[in-house]
């Protein structure tokens, strides 16, 4: 360089990194696998030229644990003491595993020795799903009764990995305080039935493989639908000073007479069964007699069923009784 002159040098240096070999990893084909499907443990960036594969049960390389290993340059397969029969060996590397079963789920190690007879492995997971059957709703009582039991639904079998729906006459449940879902909400309880909880209830099944709803399921709920009355122990006639109210529950006597005196009972009953309440007995007295020779005593009328509440009424009694009333 001459004096004077202004001289710039410039060294440019190329770095070259040489290039990163591709990482062996396993593929389930498919990814979700469910019962009695052929899977394959699809294995990928396998080095160039292997001398050979080997798989494994389980995450580590252990012998006990052969499934089946394979020599490349003879395609010389040997089954390891896990083989089942459903394994095949492909020369890529890749395993087939046939009509695979729960059983199978697990962790699944290959072993691929190189060229230069160094070793280089990987684990695939394998989770197998079962095929959910058509679920069965079950009930904990199959006749209930109206305003007394709660009712409990579970939907078919427990399962892993499964979700469940309700639905009650083709419609999401709605929001009740009487209806109640477990936390996984296989279980429905209908708290106190009532006649209009009779249904249909369908549930569903849902797991990454599959979908399966029961058929519809419907709740026999007993009510009472009449009720009738005896007087010492027979069927009451009715005299005509007796009427019945619409549905039956009150009997009203009025004006009364001492032949009414007695036991009365009423009785309620459908086409399942029957309850009759516990005796009510009416006492008919009359009032001491008037001066007046024209005057007809009036009658009174006592219930002698509570000794600790006796009525006296001139002419008319109520009383409870099983939901009926005599008036």
């Amino acid at each position: 360089m001459k004096s004077g002159s202004l001289g710039t040098h410039i060294s440019l240096l190329t770095f070259w990194t040489p290039p990163t070999t591709a990482q062996l990893t396993i593929e389930m084909v498919p990814p979700l696998s469910a019962e009695g499907l052929d899977v394959l443990l699809l294995a990928h960036n396998v080095t160039k030229n292997p001398l050979g594969y080997a798989w494994y049960r389980g995450e580590r390389v252990d012998n006990a644990q052969l499934i089946v290993s394979c020599r490349v340059d003879n395609n010389a397969t040997t089954n390891g003491p896990v083989y089942s029969g459903r394994e095949t060996l492909y020369p890529n590397g890749t395993l087939l595993i046939q009509n695979v079963a729960q059983k199978d789920t697990g962790s699944y190690t290959l072993l691929v020795t190189k060229e230069d007879l160094l070793t280089e492995r990987q684990t695939g997971h394998l989770h197998v799903h079962p095929v959910l059957p058509t679920p069965v709703i079950t009930s904990n009582n199959s006749n209930p009764w109206e305003h007394e039991d709660t009712v409990v639904l579970t939907c078919g079998s427990e399962t892993q990995n499964t979700s469940y729906m309700w639905w009650i006459n083709s419609q999401s449940l709605p929001k009740s305080t009487r209806l109640e879902l477990s936390e996984d909400k296989r279980t429905l309880t209908v708290v106190t039935v009532t006649r209009n909880d009779t249904g249909p209830y369908v549930c569903e099944a849902r797991n990454p493989v599959s979908v399966s709803r029961s058929d519809p399921f419907t709740l026999d709920v007993l009510y009472w639908v009449s009720i009738r009355w005896f007087f010492k122990g027979q069927s009451l006639l009715l005299a005509e000073r007796m009427t019945l109210s619409s549905d039956n529950s009150t009997l009203t006597i009025d004006p009364i007479s001492r032949e009414d005196a007695g036991d009365y009972q009423c009785e309620a009953f459908n086409r399942g069964s029957s309850s009759r309440s516990e005796p009510l007995r009416l006492r008919v007295t009359f009032s001491p007699p008037s001066e007046s020779a024209d005057e007809t005593p009036a009658p009174q009328l006592s219930s002698l069923s509570d000794p600790q509440h006796l009525y006296t009424f001139p002419g008319d009694f109520t009383g409870n009784s099983s939901g009926c009333s005599l008036q």
